[in-house]
């Protein structure tokens, strides 16, 4: 059976155990076979494990219909498409920390995430997300977030359920429409003089998980207060007017100030030696904002507390 001859228009891949499939483009290009091509797509990922993926059924065609290894192996290579298939990771180790939901109605859910937990699947992660496990205990297969926090951070998260009323949420964000707010434990500076606001251009520093300052015209902007001083050690406010990645990271680290518990600034920790015994201490405290479907005022906060040691 060749590609061409399937053709069942709509068809949407379903969410299996609160995964989704992830979706791959089919670029023109000199692959002698679909297989080909994905084993040189994904270099992690050997012909041997596509295969078993399409023999379980695991890889579907957009337009409806299973990709068997049969038809993946042999000519011609189906350029112009895209192909669905469901992500797995060989050895996901369970995250012992649990979210909460705060608030949920017909459009809306927000979450208080515990620290290690990611929100949406990446890399290694998948099952142990935030996304998926809300998936799995609500049944709520067109749940996407609204906006993200880095796996070391907690607090605050917002999903949106329907997707007539996604959009406006979203704009939230676009627009700098929410007044977010972040408590983080970080050196004390009796040298410097709060509030204060770090205004400076931040970029990627070279690697992928890294970001830091440079010379050019403002994209990050954080106002900065000191809310409680132990010794060495203070609990400051942090309120980011931008949302750039690692944003308030990067803000406290250039003015002295690294983050406890940041296994990334100022010293990039290796993969995999992860201490639960040691989070991040940045935690999303707040989101205020106008429910832009109803016209309410909103105010969540998060009822985590950070610990000074």
């Amino acid at each position: 059976m060749a590609f061409g001859t399937w053709c069942l228009s709509g068809f949407k891949p379903p969410t299996r155990n609160g995964i989704g499939p992830s979706c791959v483009g089919l670029p023109a290009g000199q692959w002698p076979t679909l297989l080909d091509f994905l084993t040189e797509r994904f270099p992690n990922v050997s012909r041997q494990t596509w295969l078993e993926r399409m023999a379980r059924g695991d890889v579907v065609r957009e337009q409806g219909g299973l990709v068997t290894p049969e038809l993946a192996s042999q000519p011609p290579y189906p350029a112009h498409q895209r192909i669905y298939y469901y992500r797995e990771v060989p050895f996901e180790a369970p995250i012992p920390f649990d979210e909460v939901v705060l608030f949920e109605d017909a459009h809306l859910i927000v979450v208080d995430k515990p620290h290690f937990l990611p929100v949406v699947p990446s890399g290694g992660y998948l099952t142990e997300t935030v996304l998926v496990r809300l998936k799995k205990k609500l049944g709520l297969d067109d749940l996407v977030p609204i906006h993200r926090i880095d796996r070391d951070t907690a607090g605050l998260v917002m999903f949106s359920k329907q997707p007539a009323t996604r959009a406006a949420y979203c704009g939230l964000f676009s627009q700098h429409a929410v007044r977010k707010t972040y408590e983080a434990i970080a050196p004390w500076r009796d040298d410097l003089v709060f509030p204060l606001t770090r205004q400076s251009r931040i970029k990627e520093a070279g690697h992928f998980m890294l970001q830091h300052e440079v010379p050019g015209p403002v994209n990050a902007i954080t106002h900065i207060d000191v809310l409680e001083v132990r010794g060495n050690l203070a609990r400051y406010q942090l309120k980011p007017i931008t949302g750039q990645r690692h944003q308030l990271r990067v803000h406290m680290l250039s003015l002295g100030l690294p983050l406890q518990g940041d296994g990334l600034y100022p010293t990039l920790t290796p993969e995999g030696q992860m201490d639960h015994t040691k989070p991040l201490r940045l935690l999303a405290k707040e989101l205020v904002f106008v429910d832009p479907v109803s016209g309410e005022a909103r105010q969540f906060s998060s009822a985590r507390a950070l610990s000074f040691c």
